[in-house]
């Protein structure tokens, strides 16, 4: 795997750091590269309970690494290859970035300090929550390039915003701190250590019943992109496959004996 990003898992929770300090964690090849197998390399972990993402050094990151951008020429323009579609993907090169924190069966939390410019808030916003410093800044900075977002920032941003409020952020590209992004919607909780307050988050995650815990993130998913007839349906179904299960009777029978559960992976 590239040495953009590394990897620590303990019990259950795997700490995902993208490591390019020296520049802020911008994106290059080799870190879209360095997210994509990370991610792959976590989804075939059936042990993995929760994911804390966050930036090395100074900064969450600081978007794409234009210097480099202009020289990604696949077809003959700045960055065509990261335009192309990702193999049997729904999502572009670049979109993969964020769109593989969608895609794990278990929750992503990022945690935010310093910048999130860019492609970085789109990477953020790709997980299921957010945990931010109260001085962090965060923008949808594309329109400075001339530009619009375009790692899935758009698919994210109206499930989290309002329309007005998202298109501010995008014909504007001004910076909002940390504390404001919380007001916006864009943070799910504020924190002076957003680190250690999204490992805290994940480890009580990794607490719980894996099967219900995955369940959930797919349930709520899928609950924004189908009508509520088909919601109710897939609501009921994953309901009816979990009651019953080896995970759900000890968590059950852990409760009733006052113990701490001892889960199976999900098969």
């Amino acid at each position: 795997m590239s040495d953009r990003v590394t990897i620590h898992r303990e019990a259950g929770v795997a700490d995902v750091r993208m490591s390019r300090p020296d520049k802020l964690n911008a994106l290059d090849r080799a870190m879209f590269e360095g997210l994509v197998e990370a991610a792959a390399e976590l989804g075939a972990d059936r042990s993995l309970r929760a994911v804390v993402l966050s930036g090395e050094g100074r900064a969450f990151c600081a978007g794409l690494d234009f210097a480099s951008f202009m020289q990604l020429a696949g077809d003959g323009s700045p960055g065509g290859s990261l335009l192309a579609r990702a193999e049997g993907s729904p999502a572009t090169a670049a979109q993969q970035a964020a769109y593989v924190w969608m895609t794990l069966p278990v929750p992503v939390i990022a945690a935010v300090h310093g910048v999130a410019f860019g492609g970085g808030l789109q990477i953020a916003l790709g997980a299921d929550m957010r945990i931010v410093a109260p001085d962090a800044r965060l923008s949808v900075m594309e329109i400075k390039w001339g530009l619009i977002p375009d790692m899935t920032g758009t698919q994210t941003l109206r499930n989290l915003v309002r329309q007005d409020v998202a298109k501010d952020l995008t014909f504007t590209g001004r910076v909002v701190s940390g504390a404001e992004a919380l007001e916006l919607g864009l943070a799910t909780r504020v924190a002076d250590d957003p680190h250690a307050v999204a490992l805290e988050a994940a480890r009580e995650i990794a607490t719980k019943s894996p099967d219900a815990v995955r369940a959930g993130k797919r349930l709520l998913d899928e609950a924004y992109l189908i009508d509520r007839d088909r919601g109710l349906a897939l609501e009921a179904g994953i309901q009816k496959r979990l009651l019953g299960s080896k995970n759900q009777i000890e968590a059950v029978t852990a409760n009733m004996e006052k113990r701490a559960p001892d889960f199976s992976d999900p098969e």
